[in-house]
């Protein structure tokens, strides 16, 4: 069983995406159960934030800067597979959370793809 992460799922992720993670053991919420299917992505992190939850995306915007300053949150962690389905965004995404804990991805950008995983710390000084 994995360690209690609280994660936070954008508006682009299938229900199934949530199921599965759910039945490894994690704690989550998807954008569209909050009222967020719709919103945009400063509001999406607004809500992971306010939820101490980590937010998982495949949204580019969130490493680019000029469009989304990161600053202070509980972490987000971009996916970056092709074709993006669910299949293949769980193929990357389980076994990297069961190496981490939940405190690793406080204000960091990770993004991570099936051969590696780039760490960005945000919240400068």
């Amino acid at each position: 069983m994995p360690e209690q992460f609280k994660l936070y799922l954008d508006q682009m992720f299938r229900v199934e995406v949530a199921e599965i993670l759910q039945e490894e053991g994690y704690d989550v919420i998807r954008a569209s159960e909050t009222g967020h299917a719709r919103a945009n992505d400063q509001q999406i992190l607004k809500k992971a934030i306010d939820e101490n939850r980590i937010l998982i995306t495949l949204d580019e915007h969130f490493g680019d800067w000029v469009i989304l300053p990161l600053g202070r949150h509980h972490g987000v962690i971009r996916v970056k597979v092709n074709p993006a389905t669910s299949k293949n965004v769980l193929s990357v995404l389980l076994p990297f959370l069961k190496t981490h804990n939940q405190e690793q991805f406080k204000d960091h950008l990770v993004i991570i793809s099936q051969r590696r995983a780039k760490w960005i710390f945000t919240a400068f000084r």
